[in-house]
């Protein structure tokens, strides 16, 4: 009988992850308004740079720049949603809303395991790495043909590195 209520009660500390599913889901959301006020405060610098005719020295740059953060913040905020439903999936029950009416799964959410759940993550975490490095790359000067080939070579080795990312778990 003791054995029972330890159990029974250890089985139950499950719905701690509770806290993780709510705070990363309450990531998500804070990250999606910021990501969402940085486009508008970027679409307002266009307009009114537009509208007043002027065009700062490195304006291009800056819009790009500022989409791309955006961007980078919506993925990072994928990846706490991915998070908070692969945690609540695999701890607590599975997502009934994400099912069709046929009972097919959704296969973006369908996580069974914390390899699946590894996995997805991983996948937009490179994604959001990916995004930081076109970022960098858009601010950088180069000065020289040695430049222009470690330039070259990097977007050789970010090619190869989400072709391979594309290969992993298919058969």
């Amino acid at each position: 009988m003791l054995e029972k209520i330890f159990e029974s009660s250890l089985w139950s500390t499950r719905f701690t992850v509770i806290l993780a599913v709510i705070f990363g889901f309450v990531g998500a959301l804070v990250l999606f308004i910021v990501a969402s006020i940085d486009i508008y405060d970027t679409a307002k610098f266009v307009i009114d740079t537009y509208i007043t005719h002027a065009h700062p020295e490195h304006f291009h740059e800056d819009v790009v720049g500022g989409i791309i953060g955006a961007v980078d913040l919506y993925l990072i905020g994928v990846v706490m949603l991915l998070f908070s439903f692969g945690l609540y999936e695999l701890f607590i029950s599975d997502i009934d809303a994400a099912k069709t009416k046929e009972g097919e799964e959704s296969k973006i959410l369908a996580i069974h395991s914390l390899d699946q759940l590894k996995d997805k993550i991983s996948k937009v975490i490179v994604m959001v790495l990916v995004v930081g490095f076109f970022q960098k790359v858009s601010h950088t000067t180069y000065t020289g043909a040695l430049d222009m080939l470690y330039f070259a070579l990097s977007i050789t080795a970010v090619s190869v590195g989400l072709f391979f990312l594309g290969k992993v778990g298919k058969h």
